[in-house]
């Protein structure tokens, strides 16, 4: 398969009738089946989970992106989805939950069906057969029903008895539809997606479950027609330019100036902040931390802040690594430090070093796993309990039940290096801790978050640190990326002026 325009794109999305229908298991035996024959597979998922795109990530060799249409704008996510798909021969893009669940029970707003309206993907939907037959039909056609305009393209049935039963759901389906079931996925436990939980990606990450991909693979290859699902693939109309809205695309926004485009300069790398053209000496410097305790990051935030002028600086905790010398600001992500507490609080180094950071009033941003450890103390599920930087005066408990889950929409409480009193990004909140103060009534906090049932005051903001349990999206507010980078080169240059 090739690509003949570039406005095509060969792409389909694998949906659920609901969370556990087998989707996870189709889409990773696809991209693996795909891969060995040859093609160039690029991953999309809907919605802000992590996870799944580290699965993606591990089958296809590329990064995995996350399109999220309550996080960010429609324009925002063609964009996305134009720029990551680009000389691939075909994008995956797996669903969330069920096809048509997402955060308003009215709409369509934040499910996979509206990632599919927006991009106008046709839809492989995976159905759950088990002790099922002509009802099956019934299911499928409600699903068409619900929303016409959306493209149902084809069915994948998972957890057939046998063959027999196989061709019974599919004789039902196909009369009833009018639409192919292209395969179907035998009952197998061998082939059982682990549940999600946060100690499983360093398992993804050392090549653990590779067994399971290649298993997943094998199961799809014997029951699906592979040729016709490229078909399908092939059959989604090209992307229209017209309907994406280059004043309104965070990408296009925050881009528009490429690094070396300046053929004046004497320098090979220049960037623009505020109009301001930035040799590649004097470039803002923001320290990641990136590794098996601090991995979740949306790659969209990463490019937005290179775009919007600064240099990334990656650098590891668990390897022993300290704070880079030289930067101007600091990123840690979110991920499991629980799981790795013990080697954190032994690096004395990178705990000091966020401290003096502190002190000297570098920007420093920290969600979820981050902000865990700017706290005091970090207790563990086994009640350990060991010493973390200590910059927010609170300690942090590890529970056995989830503490938080949702979107969330993040005003900031008061003006910080990242959002000014009453500007709000858009995230995604997901955790197992909670985080005591020391005194509620004096903390400083970052946000006042709105979910679906509460609305609460979160976070840490004071000087120039900016924590909190949200996972924001920079694309939600891409004013964002610009102050917090505009912040650190006035830190750099204050740090010059000073030698």
């Amino acid at each position: 398969m090739t690509i003949a325009d570039r406005n095509a794109r060969p792409r389909l999305i694998i949906a659920g009738t609901g969370s556990g229908a087998g989707k996870t298991t189709v889409t990773l035996g696809l991209m693996r089946a795909l891969a060995q024959r040859g093609l160039s597979v690029q991953g999309f998922k809907c919605g802000p989970d992590y996870i799944d795109p580290t699965y993606h990530t591990a089958v296809t060799g590329r990064p995995s992106r996350n399109l999220d249409a309550w996080m960010t704008s429609h324009e925002y996510v063609r964009d996305t989805f134009e720029k990551a798909s680009a000389g691939h021969d075909i994008s995956i893009i797996e669903g969330v939950m069920g096809l048509y669940d997402g955060k308003d029970p009215l709409s369509n707003t934040g499910s996979t069906a509206e990632i599919a309206l927006v991009t106008h993907t046709p839809v492989i939907l995976v159905v759950d057969v088990r002790s099922m037959a002509r009802s099956a039909a019934a299911i499928v056609l409600g699903f068409q029903q619900l929303e016409p305009e959306l493209n149902i393209a084809g069915v994948i049935v998972n957890r057939c008895g046998s063959a027999g039963h196989y061709t019974i759901v599919k004789k039902a389906i196909e009369q009833m539809c009018g639409i192919p079931v292209v395969g179907w996925l035998k009952r197998d436990e061998d082939v059982a997606i682990p549940e999600r939980h946060l100690g499983l990606v360093p398992a993804i990450e050392r090549g653990e479950l590779e067994p399971l991909f290649q298993r997943a693979a094998d199961v799809l290859m014997e029951g699906t027609d592979l040729d016709l699902l490229l078909e399908l693939a092939a059959s989604a109309p090209p992307l229209n330019a017209e309907e994406r809205s280059p004043a309104t695309t965070a990408h296009t926004d925050l881009a528009n100036t490429e690094p070396g485009s300046n053929s004046d300069s004497q320098f090979d790398s220049v960037i623009r902040v505020n109009n301001r053209h930035l040799s590649y000496a004097v470039q803002p410097v923001i320290a990641v931390a990136r590794d098996a305790a601090f991995n979740f990051y949306y790659p969209d935030n990463l490019e937005l802040l290179e775009a919007a002028g600064a240099r990334l600086q990656y650098f590891s905790p668990l390897a022993g690594e300290g704070i880079p010398t030289d930067v101007d600001g600091i990123y840690l992500g979110g991920g499991f430090p629980e799981e790795f507490a013990a080697e954190i609080a032994g690096n004395q180094g990178f705990l000091e070093g966020l401290r003096q950071a502190a002190q000297s009033n570098m920007p420093l941003f920290a969600e979820c796993g981050g902000y865990m450890v700017l706290g005091e103390t970090l207790t563990d599920r086994e009640g350990v309990t060991f010493d973390m930087a200590g910059i927010i005066p609170a300690q942090v408990q590890m529970q056995k039940k989830r503490a938080a889950l949702g979107y969330r929409e993040a005003s900031s409480v008061r003006d910080s290096f990242l959002l000014k009193k009453g500007e709000v990004l858009r995230g995604h909140e997901f955790h197992y801790s909670t985080m005591t103060y020391r005194d509620e009534e004096t903390i400083p906090y970052a946000y006042e978050t709105k979910g679906l049932r509460s609305l609460k005051q979160e976070g840490y903001a004071a000087g120039n640190i900016v924590a909190g349990y949200t996972h924001v999206h920079l694309g939600s507010y891409p004013a964002a990326a610009r102050r917090w980078v505009e912040h650190c080169l006035a830190y750099r240059q204050e740090r010059y002026m000073q030698r």
